[in-house]
């Protein structure tokens, strides 16, 4: 597009003023005698015009340039562009858009930049993604005071290209503070970390966990000018903790700027004596669970068999006291109800801990890690959901025990005011009382029937109690959960607790992050699967020569079904299935049969879903079907909950005539 000479002259007649009005020459010729001066050696001080470009970029001043010109849209334009085309290959819908955000000028900001990595040598071999080829993407997720970023995905490289900016509000907890501007003595007594987390997401959406990392932001309040450069060394995880997996060069800088910085000695002293008061405590915790633990293997010496765990090791191999895995966590309104916030928890998808030459690696997650993962291990789910249960004010415990054959498992208990306790299993959201069995009654007396998979107990915990199973047995079956009874359970002291869990200690025990909601369009998702799943269908019978004719209305006519199996799910509630049936009555004319097949997600890769159904005799049988006048539906819906964690239902069904 050219314009003419009389507009171009008046562009640049409107480009010079703005110019001098932000004063934009005398900031540059700052930037660039501060840049000879701090960044060229003495013996070379030439100054090319990328690196100047590059500075100015840094400073952010060419972006407050390019902010302050503002061009009006023509509205009939956009207007009439503003319906999307169908795209006939996979791009992104919407291009980024950059939030404003409103900077409070009486409020202190850490900005973070993460300015590239490298060193990441397992991807040494990563050949140069080509334009629009899907590949394998680093994804880095912040969590600092209550405030959650994520970064844009970078192709996974041996020098991944981060180069993403994070605002951190120092004071987000602290909103009566809001009125003074906290120095940087203020700031030093502020302990929590900025933990890190890296995920790898490969070309099929499935994540790892690649490092999580606390780092100590501090350093910052000594530096000049209030700006430092730091490379972070980001270990493995598990098995691997101790390995180097890549460097991430941050810079951190204070906004405002500190009128007064403080001295690397004070700051390094505070960071001693912080570390001496954790370990100190951490050290007389340590000593008070190994008298715990003697004084219970005296009661029975049996006791050494039972699965009683004080302690247990995060992803960075760190020993944690069980305690500080759980604590109230309130979803605000991302979450209505218990039952909610347990169907939630199960849709998180479960993996173990993955182990180099097999066996069982045991791993808790730290909360940051396992919800930017979206699965983790039966550990994880049962501290998340029990934190959830506390937040929704019922007396939650974590407990500690075994499946059939033996196999080590946790799962959640709720105390309720009128001693009833209800067992609930974090990976499927399943709900179970438990009425125990007396040993003493005869053998003719009735009694309850077990419904739940649990066959053993050896001890239960929250956020501020922890509990040894000391009773004769510890079969769930015949288990009386009387925590008031030191002949049955074995306590621990609160005291001891609250010196190492938060709130009250100082440890490393990082804190918990607020929950997201879903950035997932459930229509949207729900649409593009079902797309997917009718051309898979269709390729499937062309391949076994059978031609395939679609029933949008038998389609949509399943849709209630599906809202009915999530409710119920959720709930416990069955409805609907009345209208359901009748519906399909009458869709289906006399002399004709119906199947219907339906089947549950937590992904959303309609391939790996239709492999899955084909792998059901059922399933199969109508997606192959034969037969006079065949006419094949389908159906996906998706239900969404936070941390765009997902409910993918699906269901096939077909209706032909019969002929005998």
């Amino acid at each position: 597009m050219s314009l003419p000479p009389e507009k171009a002259s008046e562009l640049k007649e409107i480009i010079h003023r703005q110019l001098l009005k932000m004063d934009v020459h005398g900031r540059i010729r700052e930037v660039l005698a501060e840049t000879v001066r701090e960044e060229l050696a003495p013996e070379h001080q030439q100054l090319s015009t990328e690196d100047l470009i590059k500075a100015l970029r840094q400073r952010g001043i060419i972006d407050d340039v390019m902010k302050e010109l503002k061009f009006v849209s023509d509205v009939n334009e956009t207007e009439r562009t503003s319906a999307p085309k169908p795209s006939t290959h996979f791009v992104e819908r919407e291009p980024p858009v950059l939030k404003k955000t409103n900077i409070d000028p009486t409020r202190r900001y850490l900005y973070l930049q993460v300015l590239g990595g490298k060193a990441f040598l397992e991807h040494l071999q990563e050949p140069e993604p080509l334009p629009g080829q899907i590949c394998s993407t680093f994804t880095l997720c912040l969590h600092f005071r209550n405030q959650r970023f994520r970064s844009k995905p970078v192709p996974c490289a041996c020098e991944p290209d981060f180069q993403d900016g994070f605002l951190l509000e120092i004071h987000k907890d602290s909103l009566g503070d809001g009125s003074k501007m906290v120095d940087a003595t203020t700031m030093l007594s502020i302990c929590d970390p900025v933990h890190m987390v890296l995920i790898k997401t490969d070309t099929f959406g499935e994540t790892t966990l690649v490092a999580s990392y606390f780092l100590e932001w501090r350093s910052v309040l000594a530096a000049e000018n209030g700006i430092t450069n730091v490379a972070v060394e980001l270990l493995g995880v598990g098995t691997e903790s101790k390995v180097s997996v890549g460097v991430l060069n941050i810079r951190l800088e204070m906004y405002p700027q500190l009128n007064k910085t403080l001295s690397s000695e004070i700051t390094s002293t505070q960071f001693t004596l912080e570390r001496q008061k954790t370990a100190e405590k951490e050290r007389l915790f340590l000593v008070y669970a190994k008298q715990w633990w003697r004084e219970y293997l005296q009661i029975r010496p049996t006791h050494n068999a039972r699965l009683v765990k004080i302690f247990a090791q995060d992803e960075n191999g760190v020993n944690r006291p069980v305690c500080s895995y759980v604590r109230p966590l309130r979803a605000g309104r991302l979450l209505d109800t218990p039952r909610q916030a347990a169907r939630f928890v199960s849709v998180l998808g479960h993996e173990r801990a993955p182990v180099i030459g097999g066996g069982r690696q045991e791993q808790w997650s730290t909360l940051l890690a396992f919800l930017c993962r979206s699965k983790g291990d039966c550990e994880d789910h049962a501290n998340l959901l029990c934190s959830l249960l506390l937040g929704f004010g019922l007396e939650a415990f974590v407990c500690v025990g075994t499946k059939a054959k033996g196999v080590p498992h946790t799962w959640v208990m709720t105390c309720g005011s009128d001693e009833t306790i209800t067992f609930w299993e974090s990976l499927t959201g399943h709900r179970y009382l438990h009425r125990p069995v007396n040993p003493d009654d005869p053998p003719l007396a009735e009694q309850p029937k077990l419904l739940y998979p649990y066959r053993t107990i050896g001890c239960i915990f929250n956020h501020q109690k922890f509990f040894g199973n000391c009773q004769p047995s510890d079969a769930v079956e015949v288990c009386v959960f009387d925590l008031h009874d030191e002949s049955k359970w074995k306590p621990m002291s609160g005291e001891a607790i609250k010196s190492v869990c938060p709130p009250g200690s100082t440890s490393s025990v990082p804190p918990f992050p607020p929950l997201c909601a879903s950035t997932i369009d459930a229509a949207v998702t729900s649409n593009e699967i079902e797309v997917q799943l009718r051309i898979l269908v269709s390729e499937h019978r062309k391949d076994l020569g059978l031609s395939t004719v679609w029933d949008d209305q038998l389609s949509y006519l399943l849709s209630p079904a599906l809202a009915a199996y999530e409710l119920e799910r959720t709930t416990g509630v069955s409805a609907g299935n009345e209208e359901f049936q009748d519906a399909v009555r009458r869709a289906v004319p006399d002399g004709h049969t119906f199947k219907g097949f339906p089947i549950h997600f937590v992904h959303r890769n309609a391939r790996r879903a239709f492999a899955t159904c084909l792998r059901s005799p059922f399933c199969e049988e109508i997606i192959c079907c034969r037969g006079d006048q065949v006419r094949l539906a389908v159906r996906v819906r998706v239900f969404t909950y936070p941390e765009s964690a997902c409910a993918v239902w699906i269901m096939f069904a077909c209706k032909y005539r019969s002929v005998l």
